[in-house]
């Protein structure tokens, strides 16, 4: 069985293409500048080297049909036919309290990710746009969808309520949701197997630390609490997002600076974390290279960063009274040593004991960081969210009728 992984944005659309014997990638890209006449599509075929091609994009469907144009080209595509193809899986952001696990596409559930626009405004439009383009290049596959939101489902009450008046629930369904659903869900398990224990056993949190981040405690393979709320801007310092702020904080600023909400919600979302601290970028690539220039507004950033961070793990270990294993991944968690190390050496009361050896060591794979005096397993798992869609698209289209 073969499947095409597709993550739609605004402007820009990634792929991979799965065959789900050996979960192998047969072959991977992106278009990026998607409504532009100079829109680039990257196409990367298993066994053979990268092609850019620079060329007009107008739209979604103009993009697809470029990328099954790839897949199926004769000297260096990977399939003899689109046909193929036995099942596309994407990615939606936000499932709202509709979605609990992945589903496949039909007209109910194409309305219920519409209707859940006003959430998501930034992603779902796009996601939607991505189904409704590969329907009109294939119309006759099976398609699915795979939630950020889904694995925070399991959150209590207690988690995922606002202390604000409940008719705002009611009406309009304001409450945490909680994003990197799929990535917390894959490492966790990963976690668990990489230290042969059963994860129904086991208290965690995983760090998703990348230019969007959140932390999610994770108790007995399931979702407890996690740091990103109603939308992605709630929660750890980002790389251009706020995070946790006094709410006061947004009038205040409005009346000020004479901002609309347009502008407060770009300033929040685009303006901030790294970014506005360090005044110069939001790539903690960067901010380290910076610090280690002197840079005093690169170290402030780099630190209040950590601290945030090392608040979260802190308060998760309280919410499940105790701590087993505590997983990095993402951009950031996978490749900053650095950080991780200024995390875990302020956290040994916890009983979080650093290898830094293996913590310098640069691998593309999951491994121990932790030393055997630890009493909690510190682990890097590179994550992989397209994998989850795949398998959760290969698990559904299989199950007997």
């Amino acid at each position: 069985m073969k499947i095409l992984v597709i993550n739609a944005g605004s402007s820009s659309l990634k792929f991979q293409l799965y065959r789900m014997h050996d979960e192998s990638v047969l072959a991977k890209g992106k278009v990026e500048r998607i409504g532009m006449e100079t829109a680039i599509l990257t196409y990367e075929p298993e066994n053979g080297p990268e092609l850019r091609e620079v060329s007009e994009i107008l739209d979604h469907t103009t993009a697809i049909r470029k990328v099954l144009a790839s897949i199926v080209d004769p000297d260096t595509g990977v399939l003899k036919s689109v046909n193929e193809i036995d099942a596309v899986g994407h990615r939606v952001v936000h499932g709202g309290e509709s979605f609990k696990g992945t589903v496949i596409v039909n007209e109910e559930v194409k309305r219920e990710i519409k209707q859940l626009f006003d959430l998501a405004p930034l992603h779902n439009p796009a996601h939607l746009l991505g189904i409704t383009a590969v329907e009109a290049n294939i119309p006759e596959v099976s398609q699915t969808v795979t939630f950020d939101t889904a694995f925070h489902q399991t959150m209590p009450p207690l988690s995922y309520l606002y202390p604000i008046p409940m008719v705002l629930y009611k009406r309009h369904k304001i409450r945490r949701y909680g994003f990197h659903g799929t990535s917390h869900d894959y490492v966790s398990k990963h976690a668990a197997a990489f230290l042969g224990k059963p994860l129904e056993q086991l208290k965690m949190i995983t760090c998703h630390i990348g230019n969007g981040a959140s932390c999610t405690a994770v108790l007995g393979g399931k979702s407890l609490d996690t740091s990103m709320g109603m939308t992605p801007l709630e929660g750890l310092m980002m790389g251009t997002r706020s995070g946790d702020i006094d709410p006061a904080i947004v009038p205040f600023a409005m009346s000020k600076e004479e901002l609309t909400l347009n502008e407060v919600n770009s300033m929040l979302n685009k303006h901030s974390g790294l970014m506005a601290i360090s005044g110069t970028s939001s790539d903690m690539r960067e901010i380290q290279q910076a610090m280690q220039d002197g840079d005093s507004k690169a170290e402030l950033a780099f630190q209040m960063y950590e601290y945030r961070l090392r608040k979260y793990i802190g308060a998760y270990a309280a919410a499940m009274n105790g701590l087993d294993v505590l997983v990095f991944t993402a951009g950031v968690g996978e490749n900053s040593a650095i950080l991780r190390k200024a995390v875990c050496d302020n956290l040994t009361f916890m009983g979080i004991e650093l290898d830094d050896e293996l913590n310098a060591q640069r691998s593309g794979s999951e491994r121990l960081i932790s030393s055997p005096a630890s009493r909690v397993a510190v682990l890097v798992i590179p994550t992989n969210e397209e994998l989850v869609i795949a398998r959760e698209a290969h698990a559904l289209l299989n199950q007997p009728n």
